[in-house]
């Protein structure tokens, strides 16, 4: 079975209808299943030393893991060969992808900051990223969209995508059930310093290839590749993260801007190097420039996943 043409169908249902609401209100969503696996299994496993709950941490990302590649292993055993067997394996993938909402989340704060509606777009922006929204001014607002844009189409597109050509269902629901246990409890704080280290040690791991290939989506749509790669070699690097800065590294390029640099959260204020920090900071007009590179981006991928299924 091609694993590339069904990867290239659950895109394509993705980016077609999302994930209707009706459908939302009626099964709910995979990923929020998942979510509440692993919040049951933290509030009755993440207490006792630092050791135990570090081990306990490493059992809850291999159950949580196989609890969603198991049931994946199965079904794409029982898929039936042909054209028929790609598209239920697409429909079965589809849930996985986050094509559409990626581009509306971003496109609500766009539209707000474009009409001068500071407000709007701070609520909008605080949908998608962590830090306190009260602190971003006009600018603040844009890079925080744009970072979340870069980094998000690793974690919710290319990743998923990635691992599903590669291992078929499976490979796509392992990733995504590593990188909610990620979202989730691999923070640096009291409370999941331990118990979420081997989830957000195999997070890095699983998104290592994926990252660096989304920058180089980026960089080959951007028409500035040269410039692209230089900056994400350059900086990324420096990025907190040993992944994220690698798209945002291309998005700051292909745009022009500077990305990241200090930021709040709650009441403390992280000092991030700045990615591509001689360009100036992105204006209301950047975050619809973002997503037409977004949307380039993914047209370039579903035609690279086209090209492999036909050979």
């Amino acid at each position: 079975m091609s694993f590339a043409a069904m990867m290239l169908v659950a895109l394509a249902i993705d980016a077609a209808v999302g994930w209707p609401d009706a459908l939302y209100r009626k099964i709910g969503h995979p990923v929020v299943w998942l979510g509440d696996l692993i919040s049951r299994y933290e509030k009755l496993w993440n207490h006792g030393t630092e050791s135990s709950r570090r081990w306990k941490g490493v059992m809850i990302t291999l159950l949580v893991t196989l609890a969603a590649a198991v049931p994946a292993v199965l079904l794409q055993s029982l898929l039936p060969d042909g054209l028929f067997g790609i598209l239920l394996g697409g429909v079965l993938a589809w849930p996985l992808v986050a094509v559409r909402s990626m581009y509306t989340h971003v496109a609500a704060v766009a539209e707000p900051l474009q009409a001068g509606d500071l407000s709007g777009a701070r609520h909008a922006v605080s949908m998608i990223v962590g830090r306190d929204p009260n602190q971003l001014d006009q600018a603040g607002v844009a890079r925080s969209a744009l970072e979340s844009l870069a980094e998000n189409t690793s974690d919710g597109i290319v990743a998923p995508v990635f691992w599903g050509l590669v291992f078929g269902l499976p490979g796509i629901a392992a990733y995504k059930a590593i990188n909610t246990m990620d979202s989730m409890i691999g923070h640096r704080n009291d409370r999941y310093e331990m118990f979420g280290k081997a989830a957000a040690r195999l997070d890095d791991l699983v998104n290592l290839i994926p990252a660096r290939l989304t920058g180089v989506l980026f960089a080959a749509v951007s028409g500035r590749f040269g410039e692209a790669w230089a900056v994400m070699r350059r900086d990324a690097p420096k990025h907190r993260s040993p992944n994220a800065g690698w798209p945002e590294g291309a998005m700051a390029a292909g745009l022009q801007v500077r990305l990241s640099g200090p930021r709040v959260y709650g009441d403390r204020i992280a000092e991030e190097p700045w990615l591509n920090g001689t360009s100036p900071d992105p204006i209301p007009l950047s975050l619809s420039e973002g997503l037409a590179l977004y949307t380039r981006a993914m047209m370039l991928m579903a035609g690279a996943l086209a090209l492999m299924a036909l050979i």
